[in-house]
């Protein structure tokens, strides 16, 4: 199936089963705004529980902190991003469509990799076994022109990002010959800056109101908290600060579903750590944080750093951490080596004293930080996108069933009454209203229990519990589980313990001891 056709379908399922809705739908929506709904704010608070529980449960030197969104502005013009929180913009002049012009550009980059990736496929099952993979790449025409030609293009892109040459950046659009996608053709306007900040007034009266920003990240709330909870906390370095926290980014090239949104939340660490020891702490965190992803089941295949072309301001070191999404590799967590850079310009701009005394060196200095971020929407899509599944089972029958980890989905049992009489309705009542109290239940008696299992298949529930007129009988009742279909008969006093050993957040946290 093509991954556009897979795309498709993810974003038609999470509407049809209560996981993200089109914002302000019933007025025609607002582009690259979602709701999530019933399933997807479970999914959601699951999967930020992951990750909370990860940094400050496991971690006696991490705390965590709830900063607020309206911060004062000169915090905005001590971070850069006033100046510089922009992204290159570029207009197609016949489809009036605005693009990135490094996505542009990182699109067609992609393009030429996959064509010497499938020139490379092709020529494996043509040779079977005998293939050097190798020295096809070194020596086939086509396959080593590509390379080269990619190669050149990178150099110049990068070289471009780093000079924030933008007039370079217009003329490799020119020369790769990216077309608008929408009109197919060449005609771009040159490449300008556009700040991302949203802004808006705090204050009684327009003429006396104070011009702040919506933040467009979560980090800055904790910079200049930090000496609080340092203090407050009686943390010693190495330390870190976590939050989980909504940002806004007035985003012009908004698209793929929740993957670029205006609005959307993000969980961050900023790690403090002693000047000199960044980079060793940075690699620290590298390895941590893929395992926490890869903990989840989805193939270590499927993950990937990439390093930055062009270092933030900010950063000594920065990588991202990818997943293969149905339309390629693509970042849903950025770790960063962020210097003293911040501390120092609160310092600067505030008059304030920024600096940490540490009792074993009998001295001060500023921290250097150690930063990891995830977009939790982007988290989300990669577990939508990891889950989703369409079988053909015995008889040529199919079903479509979301294998979300067991610990991260919305619903971790339902209780299904084999007929709505004899009783059964009531005894299954009887078994929600024990089991409600451990984890999120759905009771559900409409259909025949085929089509019920096939409901709770595509929200991803790993659990069905049946209760039939063998349960009246010796009190077990059949347990179903999602991913291989089983059936097996436990008493009713086991049932709590079978699903919880397998669904609470212990089984996934364990994974990264």
């Amino acid at each position: 199936m093509a991954q556009e056709d897979v795309f498709r379908k993810l974003v038609s399922h999470c509407k049809e089963y209560g996981f993200v809705f089109q914002s302000s739908e019933i007025y025609d929506g607002l582009a690259a705004v979602y709701d999530y709904g019933q399933m997807g704010v479970e999914l959601k608070n699951n999967i930020k529980k992951y990750w909370w529980d990860s940094m400050v449960l496991l971690h006696e030197n991490i705390v965590g902190i709830d900063s607020s969104i309206f911060m004062h502005p000169t915090i905005w013009k001590a971070s850069g991003h006033v100046d510089a929180f922009n992204d290159p913009l570029i207009d197609n002049k016949e489809s009036k469509k605005r693009y990135r012009a490094d996505v542009l550009i990182e699109d067609y980059l992609a393009k030429l990799d996959d064509k010497v990736d499938k020139e490379v496929e092709k020529a494996a099952k043509r040779f079977g076994d005998k293939f050097d993979e190798t020295m096809y790449r070194e020596t086939n025409p086509r396959v080593v022109e590509n390379i080269s030609k990619r190669n050149e293009i990178h150099e110049r892109f990068s070289k471009a990002l780093n000079d924030n040459d933008l007039g370079e950046l217009r003329q490799i659009i020119v020369d790769c010959e990216i077309a608008c996608p929408v009109s197919g053709t060449r005609n771009w306007t040159d490449v300008r800056q556009f700040n991302l900040m949203f802004s808006t007034e705090m204050g009684a009266t327009s003429d006396g109101a104070l011009k702040v920003y919506l933040r467009p990240e979560t980090a800055q709330g904790i910079f200049v908290n930090y000496l609080n909870v340092q203090k407050t906390g009686r943390m010693r370095i190495p330390f870190g600060i976590a939050q989980i926290g909504k940002a806004f980014r007035n985003e012009i090239v908004a698209r793929q579903f929740i993957f670029r949104m205006r609005e959307f939340e993000q969980m961050e660490l900023q790690f403090f750590v002693k000047p000199g020891e960044e980079i060793e702490w940075y690699e620290h965190w590298k390895e941590v944080r893929m395992k926490w992803h890869q903990a989840l089941g989805f193939g270590a295949e499927n993950y990937r750093f990439h390093d930055h072309e062009k270092m933030s301001h900010y950063a000594n070191a920065a990588t991202d951490i990818e997943y293969q999404m149905p339309f390629g590799f693509k970042e849903v967590e950025g770790i960063h080596s962020r210097t003293d850079f911040d501390l120092k310009q609160h310092e600067k701009f505030s008059g304030k004293k920024m600096q940490y005394f540490d009792p074993e060196l009998n001295k001060s200095y500023i921290p250097y930080v150690v930063e990891t971020s995830i977009g939790v929407d982007r988290m989300f899509l990669s577990v939508i996108a990891a889950s989703y599944c369409e079988e053909t089972l015995e008889k040529g029958e199919t079903r479509v069933v979301m294998k979300l980890p067991p610990a991260l989905a919305p619903v971790k049992a339902a209780i299904l009454p084999l007929v709505r009489k004899d009783g059964l309705p009531e005894k299954a009542r009887e078994v929600m209203d024990e089991l409600k109290f451990n984890f999120t239940c759905q009771y559900d008696e409409k259909d025949s229990i085929g089509r019920r299992y096939r409901r709770q298949d595509a929200i991803g529930t790993p659990y069905c519990v049946t209760i039939d007129h063998q349960t009246l009988e010796d009190n077990t009742v059949t347990i179903r589980e999602r991913d291989s279909m089983e059936q097996k008969r436990v008493t009713i006093d086991l049932v709590e313990k079978e699903i919880s050993a397998k669904t609470n957040m212990q089984s996934l946290l364990k994974k990264l001891i």
